[in-house]
């Protein structure tokens, strides 16, 4: 049986429950299971409408020591009554659960305890379909990571037909990584804004562009990648992609990254399309799964999982 087969067999047809993984068939990895309220359904019904807000002047982190960034305000209420992690919260499950997440993409991506991934700070967030929450997972691991003492993380909304992390995060974001991609005069420092989350910055999609498959494939896009992923010995960048199954962006900035975070629907996804979508990415090293909107044995509560690697 191969990798995808396996894989697309244990999170479509296994009883919703952690425990009840083959283990043997995950060594590296961790994984968890609690109870969480679906994001999406919570902001759409709760949340209210985004309130924007505006970015402001403001002097750069060592990414832009030379010229100025922009500061943009996390709406971390809104984010919060979602369902999210905020740095100000107390001890939640959800936190504890993205922590789990976390260890195995670190210690890929920095050799800790065995030699790191080629490219493992370059992280892409992904799902087979819209809707399975991949853009809520990128956030939360991303403001996880940005927890650690030692690590600072970069978020890169890359997918540029339909960003969502302006919706989630309550900001205005304007040019951005196709902007950069178009224009050989605009620095990456001109369009990556800072946070009020301590180690967090982010790189909006941009503007829209006809040709955003072409420009995630160009020599621009692989010189950028480059240069995140060496400039800082200390950074995580994590790219919320576009679903696999709905553009062709997603499978071209898979060949860019060293780990991915396949995000999947428990009890929507089909077996066709996990199989489906595994099969495009199947160049990168370390693909793991969270298993997303589970409905557990005990009750009728959701929860996210992370199953564990399938890779070379």
């Amino acid at each position: 049986m191969s990798i995808i087969e396996k894989a697309a067999n244990k999170l479509v047809h296994t009883e919703p429950v952690l425990g009840q993984s083959d283990t043997a068939a995950i060594p590296t990895m961790e994984k968890t299971a609690s109870r969480i309220e679906e994001a999406v359904q919570r902001e759409r019904s709760h949340a209210g409408p985004i309130s924007e807000q505006p970015a402001v002047a403001a002097r750069s982190d060592s990414d832009t020591a030379a010229t100025s960034s922009m500061l943009v305000e996390i709406d971390l209420r809104r984010l919060a009554h979602m369902g999210g992690i905020t740095p100000d919260a107390e001890r939640s499950q959800i936190a504890e659960e993205f922590r789990l997440i976390k260890r195995p993409l670190l210690a890929n991506a920095f050799g800790q305890g065995g030699s790191a991934v080629k490219n493992g700070n370059l992280i892409m967030v992904t799902s087979a379909l819209p809707g399975e929450g991949k853009s809520f997972c990128s956030i939360n691991l991303a403001i996880s990571i940005a927890s650690e003492m030692e690590r600072t993380v970069l978020l890169v909304d890359a997918d540029v037909a339909r960003p969502r992390l302006p919706e989630y995060l309550g900001v205005r974001m304007g040019k951005g990584l196709l902007d950069v991609l178009r224009d050989e005069s605009l620095a990456l420092s001109d369009v990556m804004l800072r946070t009020n989350i301590p180690k967090l910055s982010l790189l909006p999609a941009g503007r829209s562009d006809r040709h955003g498959t072409e420009l995630l494939a160009s020599s621009a896009m692989t010189r950028l990648i480059s240069d995140l992923a060496n400039r800082y010995p200390d950074r995580v960048i994590i790219f919320d992609s576009p679903p696999l199954l709905s553009t062709s962006e997603a499978s071209v900035l898979a060949t860019h990254m060293g780990q991915i975070v396949m995000v999947v629907e428990a009890e929507r996804t089909s077996q066709e399309a996990l199989k489906e979508a595994l099969s495009q990415i199947e160049s990168c090293e370390v693909i793991g799964m969270v298993l997303n909107k589970a409905t557990s044995v005990l009750g009728n509560d959701n929860y996210y999982g992370y199953y564990g690697s399938y890779g070379k």
